[in-house]
C-alpha cells in the first residue's frame, strides 16, 4: 500500500493514497521473542494487547495482558509473527509506539517508546500527551 505524508493536528501522519489515516505500532525483535515465549508458557493466545487506562500521578499508564480472542473493533499488528492487539481509543495515544524489552543491571521490562508522549511522571508508571 502506498502511503503519503499529510499534516493532522499539527503533526506529520502517514495516509494512504485516498487519505485515510495509517496509525501503527511496532515491537523489537527482542519484544517478540519475549512475547512468543511468554504465550508458549501460558499454553494458548492469540497476542499480547496493549493498552492505556486512566492512572498515576500524569494521567495514564500502560496496560499489557494476553488476548484469547480478538474482537472486530481491535487493531491488530503483526511483526516476527507476534500480534499486538489494540483497542482504538487506546490507539489515538499510542500511534507509532514501539515496543521493547530490555534488561538493565537486574531489572527487565518491557519498555514503551512512544512519541506521543509529553511528560512523565518521576517514577515513570505514567505518563501525558
Amino acid at each position: 500500500m502506498a502511503w503519503i505524508c499529510q499534516k493532522y493536528n499539527g503533526q506529520h501522519i502517514r495516509a494512504d493514497s485516498v487519505g485515510e489515516i495509517i496509525m501503527s505500532i511496532t515491537l523489537t525483535e527482542t519484544a517478540a521473542n519475549r512475547i512468543k515465549l511468554f504465550l508458549v508458557k501460558r499454553g494458548k493466545g492469540e497476542g499480547l494487547r496493549l493498552g492505556v487506562k486512566p492512572s498515576g500521578c500524569s494521567g495514564m499508564s500502560y496496560v499489557l495482558e494476553f488476548v484469547d480472542e480478538i474482537e472486530d473493533v481491535d487493531e491488530v499488528f503483526e511483526k516476527y509473527g507476534v500480534k499486538v492487539i489494540v483497542d482504538k481509543k487506546s490507539m489515538l495515544y499510542l500511534d507509532g509506539t514501539e515496543l521493547d524489552y530490555t534488561k538493565e543491571g537486574l531489572n527487565e521490562g518491557f519498555k514503551f517508546n512512544n512519541p506521543n508522549i509529553s511528560g512523565e511522571c518521576g517514577c515513570g508508571e505514567s505518563f501525558n500527551v
